[in-house]
Formats: structure tokens, sequence, C-alpha cells
């Protein structure tokens, strides 16, 4: 049987209480606000594990996205674009990256836009999404990330 500890239980029960409800709120309402720190060895390197299972495969495994990406395929559609320096992912602020991963291309496309970047809400939560993107910028040299970095103040 357990003894009555007096007071000290029940504050050892409402510390539990609250670093329970902080880490549930951190996974399960964490926000775009998180945002993508290329600097950051940890974010990156949980952004490397996602990028491999989810985005390699279309994007390539060094970003280089698929050959003549700016040319349609027989079906209308692009093919995937390179993340790297070569590629335009850095003319776009963090937050319209973060959406366009998250929702896809069809909100942010003209109508009948056909793509195959899925929406990875559902699949991802929002704190994977900016270890991605965490990864793919660390892979820009310092110019670019500088240029980029412009676009997000």
């Amino acid at each position: 049987m357990l003894k009555r500890a007096g007071g000290g239980g029940v504050a050892i029960v409402a510390l539990v209480a609250v670093v329970l409800a902080g880490g549930l709120a951190y996974l399960f309402l964490a926000s775009e606000d998180m945002g993508a720190d290329p600097t950051d060895r940890a974010q990156v390197a949980r952004g490397e594990v996602v990028y491999a299972q989810h985005c390699a495969r279309c994007h390539g495994a060094r970003l280089e996205g698929q050959p003549n990406w700016r040319e349609r395929l027989a079906n209308g559609r692009l093919p995937s674009p390179p993340h790297d320096s070569s590629g335009h992912t850095w003319h776009h602020a963090d937050g319209q990256l973060f959406e366009l991963t998250k929702h896809g291309v069809a909100p942010f496309a003209p109508e009948g836009y056909e793509s195959d970047m899925p929406a990875y809400d559902g699949t991802l939560v929002d704190r994977e999404i900016w270890d991605v993107l965490a990864f793919i910028k660390s892979a820009w040299p310092p110019e670019i990330r500088a240029r980029q970095a412009r676009l997000n103040q």
C-alpha cells in the first residue's frame, strides 16, 4: 500500500500533468512557427532521416531532383525539381515551403494544374516538415542561404 505523503503527492501529480500537457501540445499542436534552422545539427539530422523516407524517391538522395525537371513529361506534369542550390526551392520563404509540403501544390497552383507532389498533412507532423526543410537548407552554400533568409524577413 502507498502511504499518503501529504501535499507533496499532489504537487508531483500536478507537475507530471503539466509536463505531459506540454509534451502533447508540442507533438500535436506544433505549428509552422517552429522554423527550419539549417545550423541546428539535431534538426538537420532528423530532417535527413525523414527526407530519405519520404522525399528522396522523387527529389533525389542528394537533393538533385529528376532529370530535365523543367521539361514537361508526356502526361503534362513536371518532374520533381532539385532542392539543392541548382533548383528554385531557395526562391521561396520558409512559410511557403512549409505550406507546399504540408498541403501539396494544388491549393497554390492555377485551377487544373496537376502535380505529383503529394500533401504530407496526415503523413508528417509539422515538426517533421520543418526538420526536412532544415536538412534541405543545410545543403545550400552560405550565399544562397543568405538570399533565402532575406525572404523570411
